[in-house]
């Protein structure tokens, strides 16, 4: 029988690899994006519509996006765990941090695929 404490932060191994894993995601979408700003003689709106027009383009940046949203569970979870003792309010910040990630979720895809 497995006993599982409800107070604490969930340390491991799969969350330290999260973290890291999806920062370098986060991190190799910034370069190509500062990449594009430094070599693209006067990157006007038109040339970031261009490029935002490629669908490898979205997919990279929903994949980046999905990574970040991840990256941010973990850790805002990390901290109500450990410093939310009342499982109540605990609980509570929980859902509202769910709601706000699918919430930017959604805005994401209406923004980047133009759909909904």
């Amino acid at each position: 029988m497995v006993n599982r404490h409800v107070v604490g932060a969930h340390y491991g191994l799969r969350d330290w690899l999260v973290q890291r894993v999806t920062a370098v995601i986060m991190l190799t979408y910034t370069i190509g994006v500062l990449a594009f700003i430094l070599f693209a003689n006067g990157a006007s709106f038109e040339a970031w519509q261009a490029l935002f027009a490629c669908t490898w383009v979205k997919i990279v940046t929903t994949i980046t996006f999905i990574a970040l949203l991840w990256h941010a569970w973990v850790g805002v979870r990390d901290i109500w765990m450990d410093y939310i003792q009342h499982i109540g309010v605990k609980l509570t910040m929980h859902v509202l941090t769910i709601l706000w990630l699918l919430g930017s979720l959604i805005y994401m895809v209406k923004v980047v695929w133009g759909v909904l």
